[in-house]
Formats: structure tokens, C-alpha cells, sequence
């Protein structure tokens, strides 16, 4: 073991040692926090270690090549999942202290045009307008029949386009302008600082909303079957469902306390 250890000082130095920015990189701590968001970084952590944290150097042993070479190939195949890697762009992209620095170029405009289309259809579904005006087209469809149109509904149909083209080109936008904002500090919280420019981008600010509270692992719900274990012990088994439930609500308490 001490072996190993002198083997692996070098690398061990250069964690240990790094400055207050490059902490957040400890791939464990950011992907199981609970009191901070943590989907975001799951694009730009792996990202650092394939391009500097875990690339090989002439120094290293073969043992470390091979080390590196296993942990790297684990975390590119965990992630490789195209539906995954698209929500992690799309939370990269949200996370201010991040937005497409860990995004592969050709991927921006891609991954911006399918934001403007969910800040689309969320503000859609939020909007009881536009719920009345598809009931409104609907009993307008059934009065005129299905095989009779008129000349009014095709120039609203046009009217209608040009409306979802003009919004979408807002959209493009407005995230343009988001993109090219102050940058932020890797050790602050995105989501004081969507508090702060929610008035500038409130459809932006709502999609960071939904996306930034996903937790990138399942630690935290594997804590609460912890402390449900260590409530709930054989000493302790005729406790009522209600007790055992309120015994985990006051355990939470504490550690946000803490």
C-alpha cells in the first residue's frame, strides 16, 4: 500500500494542492451534494479529467497509464448514452459558471435551439391563453366542417407561423445575450445567481429551474435509506410507520443544521 502510495504522490500532490477554483473537482463531492447543484457538473468535470486531470504524462509508470486509462474509459461509457449526454449539455449550458466552455463547438447551436424550443413549450403550458385559443380552433374546426376552409384561417395559419418564427428568433436572442454575460466563479451558486438575473431572462430562468434541481446521482435518496437503517435497527423494530417518520424528518433537521 505504501508502495502504491509513493507511486501515486505525484498525482495525489497536484489534488491536494490545488487552488481554491480546481477544488470543486473532487468527482465524488460533486455529483452527491445535496445542498448545491450538481447535474451540471457532470459535463465539465469528466471533461477536465480526459483533458488534463487524468491525461498521461511521459513520467508515468505503466500502472498509472493503466489506472487513468480504466477511470476515464468507465466515466466516457457512463455517460455515453445520447439522451443523457443531451441533458447534460442542456444543464451545462443553464449552469452560468459553465454554459458551453465543456461543450463541444459544433454542438452550441444545437444544444441553444433546443433550449429555445423547451422555454417554447414551457411557457405554452403555463399560459391558460393559449389553452382557450386550441378550444377556441377546435369548436371553429367542428362548426365549419373538415373538408371546408376559408380564406381567414389560412392567412391566421400564416399570421401564426410568422408569430413562432418571430419567437423563436427572439429566443435565439435572448440566449445569445445570456452567453455573453459577466463570467461567473466556478465556487458560486447558480441559482442565487438566476435569483439575481431572473428579471433579465425570466424563460431562461425558469428552464435552469427545471433542470438544475435533477441530482446527478441518487446519494441523496441513499441517505435517507441510511438513516431509515440506522433509525429502524433490530433493537428498535416496533416502531410505528408515523414515529419512523417523524425520527427521519428531525434527522434531516439536524444535518441541514449542521
Amino acid at each position: 500500500m505504501i508502495e502504491r502510495v509513493l507511486e501515486q504522490e505525484r498525482a495525489i500532490s497536484q489534488v491536494l494542492k490545488a487552488d481554491k477554483k480546481s477544488r470543486h473537482l473532487d468527482f465524488t463531492d460533486a455529483s452527491s451534494g445535496e445542498k448545491y447543484v450538481s447535474v451540471s457538473y457532470l459535463k465539465p468535470v469528466p471533461s477536465l479529467f480526459n483533458s488534463s486531470i487524468l491525461a498521461e504524462e511521459e513520467t508515468d509508470t505503466q500502472l498509472t497509464k493503466d489506472v487513468k486509462g480504466n477511470i476515464l474509459a468507465y466515466l466516457n461509457d457512463k455517460y455515453s448514452d445520447q439522451v443523457t449526454d443531451d441533458l447534460l449539455d442542456l444543464a451545462s449550458l443553464l449552469d452560468p459558471r459553465f454554459r458551453t466552455k465543456y461543450m463541444e463547438k459544433e454542438k452550441v447551436e444545437q444544444v441553444l435551439s433546443r433550449a429555445v424550443e423547451e422555454i417554447m413549450a414551457l411557457t405554452r403550458a403555463q399560459d391558460t391563453l393559449s389553452g382557450l385559443l386550441v378550444v377556441q380552433k377546435e369548436l371553429q374546426k367542428q362548426s365549419i366542417g373538415k373538408n371546408k376552409k376559408d380564406t381567414g384561417q389560412l392567412f391566421q395559419k400564416t399570421e401564426e407561423q410568422q408569430q413562432q418564427q418571430l419567437t423563436v428568433r427572439r429566443g435565439h436572442k435572448k440566449g445569445a445575450v445570456y452567453l455573453q454575460t459577466t463570467e461567473v466563479e466556478s465556487d458560486a451558486d447558480p441559482l442565487d445567481w438566476w435569483r439575481c438575473h431572473q428579471t433579465n431572462f425570466p424563460r431562461i430562468a425558469k428552464l435552469a429551474r427545471q433542470y438544475l434541481c435533477i441530482p446527478a446521482t441518487s446519494a441523496p435518496s441513499e441517505r435517507t435509506f441510511s438513516t431509515g437503517g440506522n433509525i429502524v435497527t433490530c433493537h428498535r423494530a416496533a416502531l410505528k410507520p408515523d414515529a419512523v417518520d417523524r425520527l427521519v424528518f428531525l434527522e434531516f433537521i439536524n444535518v441541514l443544521k449542521c
